[in-house]
């Protein structure tokens, strides 16, 4: 039996690009297809696939979420998450959302297939460079929701008193949520907490 694949991205192109990957391969069958996370959930409900590979980024429901909403109702479902971002973070909170495997889309043709076997195998797969973020910033004190609300707001060139007004709350709290930020990210100041949260993964631009 194949291993039966379901591929989700929102860029065409990607998606021919790994069906191309996956046709040369006997032993496996891409099954189907889906744009965003919402499709995925319904196709995967649909095919039940061996392995879904997953982009992050996406319209409507984004990976992390997919991930999740799919691993709720299918426990045993094997996801490689694609994406082109290398941040801790990000891979953190996909690996808690029930990923089995991490994969950079700029080593796709050389890893691709070797990672859907490992997976399938019941391995977990995380590149090198992503394991080692993951525990280097294992000890940090991770952000708060209301934080990173705060530090989206910077990186939209607010000063405390917009952003005060923005999410409601008092300039004191906000200028107390930067000094946290900073002390939790190890920043000197407002645009490198900003540059370092979009190097982690912890939001994007």
């Amino acid at each position: 039996m194949p291993i039966r694949i379901l591929t989700v991205d929102d860029h065409p192109l990607l998606r021919e690009g790994i069906a191309a990957v996956i046709e040369g391969q006997s032993d496996m069958q891409l099954v189907g297809e889906a744009a965003n996370g919402r499709e995925a959930l319904q196709v995967f409900r649909d095919f039940r696939p061996d392995v879904t590979l997953m982009d992050l980024q996406m319209p409507e429901m984004d990976g992390v979420d997919a991930i999740g909403a799919i691993h709720r109702e299918f426990p045993e479902a094997r996801i490689v998450v694609l994406t082109t971002y290398q941040g801790d973070a990000q891979a953190l909170r996909a690996f808690k959302a029930g990923a089995s495997g991490y994969l950079l889309k700029s080593m796709l043709r050389r890893e691709l297939v070797d990672t859907i076997r490992s997976v399938h195998a019941g391995r977990r797969r995380i590149p090198p460079e992503i394991a080692t973020g993951i525990a280097e910033h294992a000890s940090d004190d991770a952000l708060t929701l209301r934080e990173i609300e705060v530090l989206r707001q910077v990186a939209d060139g607010n000063g405390n008193k917009r952003i005060a007004h923005h999410l409601g709350i008092a300039e004191e709290t906000v200028k107390a949520h930067m000094k946290n930020i900073l002390a939790k990210l190890g920043a000197n100041d407002r645009t490198h907490a900003v540059t370092i949260a979009v190097r982690r993964g912890i939001f994007h631009l």
